[in-house]
């Protein structure tokens, strides 16, 4: 499971021109699941997310999580996080999780987080979305259950 988590002041997310989540500070959580997933890379994502310090603590020093700060979080899945773009143009989307597993652990993640105690909003799964994001600092971590990167 992959997840792109970007810092941010506000968040949204649209599908045909209606907002259908929307946040202030916390996290926007761009979030793909790959072929061989399962419950424990949602569940990993999920720890990670809650718990990145890359917020600034009284000293200004990134010291402090979403979970602490009792912020926000938007979760989008995006299936192109698993783009492979090695060879030609166009980008081979085979690890990709296909559909119905993809849901279900993305739902897990989801749940994961509230579990925790932080509010999510949500984009709609296998939606075309407009998703606005007002990147903070900027500050974006790129996370991978496999730790390939």
């Amino acid at each position: 499971m992959r997840a792109v988590v970007q810092r941010v002041s506000r968040a949204s997310v649209s599908v045909d021109g209606f907002q259908i989540g929307e946040i202030g500070s916390g996290l926007a959580v761009l979030l793909g699941v790959g072929r061989d997933d399962g419950p424990g890379d949602a569940r990993y994502i999920a720890e990670k997310t809650a718990n990145l310090r890359i917020f600034a603590d009284e000293s200004g020093k990134l010291n402090c999580s979403v979970a602490e700060l009792s912020l926000e979080v938007l979760a989008v899945s995006q299936f192109t996080l698993y783009g492979d773009c090695r060879h030609g143009r166009r980008p081979s989307f085979s690890k990709a999780a296909d559909p119905a597993p993809a849901r279900e652990l993305y739902e897990l993640f989801v749940d994961d987080l509230r579990a925790r105690g932080i509010r999510v909003a949500t984009g709609e799964f296998q939606a075309y979305m407009k998703v606005e994001i007002i990147n903070d600092g900027p500050v974006t971590i790129l996370i991978d259950s496999k730790k390939s990167f």
